[in-house]
C-alpha cells in the first residue's frame, strides 16, 4: 500500500478513528492499531475496541491499493509532529511502514492485518436526523450515564419513541437526565433501545450542522456523519423504571441566574481541594440563596447568590460535580430548582425550555 496525503487531513482522520482504539487490548493487541485500507484515492481508517468502531474516509493520492494495521498512537504522534501544510507519504511493505515528509523519515513496524477482527456494520436505509438538535440532546443527557462497568445497564442511554418525537434518558442512580427531542422520528412507535453512552459521546463530538444518518440493527446502531461512521453496540437488559423516581409535585421552588450559580459553586467548592464529590450546601429562604462548603481541618467557604425562593426554609446538599453537570445541561439564562426536603430527589429545569428534566439526589450532611 502506498499513498500521499495532506498532513492536516491525515492527522484529523487519525485523531477521529483513534478515539475508538482499545485502551486495554487483552488478548487482541492488534486492536491497539488502526486498520488502514486504500481504494484508489480514498483512504479508510478504522479504530475499534469491539464495542465501539469509528471509520473515517480521507482523500489521498493513491499509488498502490492495499491494507495494513499501524500502531495508532505512534502513527498519530508521528503525523502530528510533521510540519503544518506538508504532504505525508506512506509506503507499507510486508513488515514495516515508511512515513516521510520533507526531511523527516520514520520506519514503523506494522501489526498483523490478518489478526484484525471482522467488524459487522449495519446496512440498509437509515433515518436522517437534524445533527445540531441531536448533538445538543446528547450533550445534556450522556454525562448522567454511569461509567461503572459493573452496572452495564446504567452505562447506556435509553432512546425511546415518545409522543411527538424521541426521549433520551440516562442515570447513574445518583442523578437522572431526561430530554424530550420533539419532531425526531428515529424509532418506530413504542420502540426503545439502550445505546452505550461511550459511543453516543463520540457521536456528539462528531456532529455539527446538517444531518446524521442513523441505521439501527439488532445488536448495534450506526451513525453516519459525512465521511465518518460510528458503530456502537446496543446493551441488552431492562432499563430501570425511572418515571417512578420523579415526584409529582414540589412545595419549594428556587429561581436563580444559571451563570451566577455556576460561578458560585465553582468558587465555594475550592475548599474541597478539587474533590469532585465535595458536597455543596444550599440554604434557601425568602432572603435568597447561600452556598457553603465545609472541609474538616481545611476550612470553609460561603457565598450568597441573588435568587427568588418560594417555600419553607430549607438546607439541602448536593455533589458539586453533579450539580454543575445539571446546570451546564440546562441551557437557559435562569434555572428552577424544585425540592421536597433534604433527603428527597430534587429537579433542575431551564425556565426557557421544558424539554429537559435533571433529577438530583441530595447528599446527607451532618
Amino acid at each position: 500500500m502506498k499513498f500521499r496525503c495532506e498532513r492536516d487531513t491525515l492527522a484529523e482522520a487519525i485523531s477521529t478513528a483513534q478515539r475508538a482504539v482499545a485502551s486495554r487490548t487483552g488478548a487482541l493487541p492488534v486492536l491497539s492499531g488502526l486498520r488502514c485500507t486504500l481504494h484508489g484515492d480514498v483512504l479508510e481508517l478504522v479504530g475499534s475496541d469491539l464495542e465501539l468502531t469509528i471509520t473515517v474516509e480521507a482523500p489521498a493520492q493513491g499509488e498502490t491499493d492495499g491494507h495494513a494495521v499501524l500502531p495508532a498512537k505512534l502513527f498519530s504522534d508521528i503525523v502530528r509532529s510533521l510540519p503544518d501544510g506538508s504532504v505525508v507519504s506512506v509506503d507499507v511493505g510486508d513488515d514495516e511502514a515508511r512515513i516521510t515528509a520533507g526531511r523527516s523519515s520514520f520506519a514503523v513496524r506494522v501489526l498483523g492485518a490478518d489478526e484484525f477482527p471482522r467488524l459487522s456494520t449495519p446496512s440498509g436505509a437509515g433515518v436522517r436526523v437534524e445533527a445540531a438538535a441531536f448533538a445538543e440532546a446528547l450533550r445534556q443527557v450522556v454525562p448522567a450515564a454511569s461509567r461503572d462497568d459493573a452496572r452495564p445497564i446504567l452505562t447506556g442511554v435509553l432512546l425511546a419513541s415518545a409522543a411527538g418525537g424521541l426521549r433520551l434518558v440516562a442515570t447513574d442512580s445518583y442523578r437522572l437526565a431526561v430530554r424530550e427531542l420533539q419532531g425526531v422520528s428515529m424509532l418506530e412507535e413504542g420502540q426503545k433501545v439502550l445505546v452505550a453512552a461511550k459511543g453516543l459521546g463520540e457521536v456528539q463530538r462528531s456532529l455539527s450542522d446538517g444531518q446524521v444518518e442513523v441505521v439501527l440493527a439488532e445488536r448495534e446502531v450506526l451513525f453516519r456523519v459525512g465521511r465518518t461512521s460510528i458503530t456502537t453496540r446496543l446493551i441488552e437488559g431492562e432499563f430501570p423504571n425511572y418515571e417512578q423516581l420523579i415526584p409529582s409535585g414540589y412545595p419549594n421552588r428556587l429561581t436563580v441566574q444559571r451563570d451566577a450559580l455556576i460561578e458560585a459553586v465553582k468558587r465555594v467548592r475550592l475548599v474541597g481541594q478539587g474533590r469532585d464529590t465535595s458536597p455543596i450546601r444550599l440554604s434557601m429562604s425568602s432572603e435568597g440563596l447561600e452556598l457553603s462548603a465545609i472541609a474538616q481541618e481545611i476550612g470553609e467557604a460561603r457565598e450568597s447568590v441573588e435568587a427568588k425562593y418560594e417555600g419553607t426554609d430549607l438546607v439541602v446538599a448536593f455533589n458539586s460535580e453533579f450539580l454543575l453537570d445539571g446546570l451546564a445541561a440546562a441551557n437557559s439564562a435562569e434555572v428552577v430548582l424544585e425540592t421536597l426536603d433534604p433527603l428527597k430527589p430534587a429537579t433542575l429545569r431551564a425556565t426557557e425550555n421544558q424539554d429537559l428534566l435533571y433529577l438530583l439526589m441530595p447528599v446527607r450532611i451532618p
